[in-house]
């Protein structure tokens, strides 16, 4: 079975050692994703714009991959603070409304810096 990497040239990927997403046969696997572009962090202190940011990130590393946002079946959602779950939530559901993956949020006390409020990793199966 052929593995493909995606690689979305963030400043980690190469000193840490991992892919954006990685598809092998009808399964992508999108790593935890944040709202930082490389150089900066998107919505800072805005819970909702990372998360739409994130988001969209998301959806290139599948679209890339071969698969499309219908194809998610299952989302872990990090946060550093539960109270922004609704906003958290809103832009989850804007993406995933009537797709309906299995999704779990759970809190953290911290993420790789302080300014990032969300994480989230996907995984899809292609049919």
């Amino acid at each position: 079975m052929k593995r493909q990497n995606i690689s979305s040239g963030g400043k980690w990927e190469y000193q840490v050692g991992y892919s954006r997403a990685v598809r092998k046969g009808n399964m992508i696997f999108v790593a935890g994703t944040t709202a930082h572009s490389g150089t900066e962090i998107i919505g800072e202190n805005d819970a909702y714009a990372q998360t739409i940011y994130i988001l969209q990130i998301i959806e290139k590393a599948i679209i890339e991959a071969g698969g499309q946002m219908s194809d998610v079946v299952c989302t872990r959602i990090y946060v550093t603070d539960i109270k922004n779950w609704t906003d958290i939530g809103k832009a989850h559901g804007e993406f995933f409304r009537n797709i309906k993956p299995a999704a779990t949020m759970i809190e953290i006390s911290s993420l790789i810096e302080k300014e990032l409020l969300v994480e989230i990793e996907a995984i899809a199966m292609i049919n």
